[in-house]
């Protein structure tokens, strides 16, 4: 079984609803198995939720971000296959790069391996820049290293970066 991070992101519509929505449905066995029979998917844990500014080049409206640690025997591309259907299954359509989301699902890490496919790039290329990935992150697995970096995740807090802020939800 092999440990894997997760970062769930939404900032759109009912945002707590989306997070729980996309955590149900990463718990979901029925799921899995319909994309990979016999497969095991088990959510370990959850960070708390965080709110934090839209990165990237377009004004829009806050995130609330989670990450999410699972044991898992599928592959890191089985793994996106299901990631990526959870998405469309809670609405989400991708028509551009920064885009208001419903839901957004990334693998951070998937154990301590290093992946460069046209369509998987695992750790996450830019983790390391992203406060709003980094704060919860060092919250589950703070002494955790990053494979390339080798840089454990408080390390690279300490050293990120992005001035946006971060910091935990204390909405309902």
């Amino acid at each position: 079984m092999t440990t894997v991070y997760l970062l769930l992101g939404t900032n759109m519509g009912n945002r707590l609803q989306h997070l729980q929505d996309a955590r149900d449905l990463i718990g979901n066995r029925t799921l899995s198995e319909n994309i990979s029979p016999g497969s095991k998917l088990i959510p370990l844990k959850g960070s708390s939720i965080y709110e934090t500014a839209a990165w990237g080049k377009i004004e829009q409206d806050d995130y609330l971000n989670q990450v999410m640690v699972i044991s898992t025997d599928i592959t890191a591309q089985t793994l996106l296959k299901i990631t990526s259907c959870i998405e469309t299954r809670l609405g989400r359509i991708r028509k551009k790069v920064w885009e208001p989301r419903i839901i957004d699902i990334d693998i951070l890490f998937y154990g301590n391996e290093i992946i460069h496919e046209e369509k998987l790039i695992i750790p996450h290329p830019y983790l390391q820049n992203r406060r709003f990935v980094l704060a919860p992150l060092a919250e589950i697995a703070p002494h955790f290293t990053h494979p390339v970096f080798k840089k454990d995740i408080l390390t690279l807090l300490a050293e990120c970066p992005d001035p946006l802020w971060v910091r935990k939800y204390e909405g309902t």
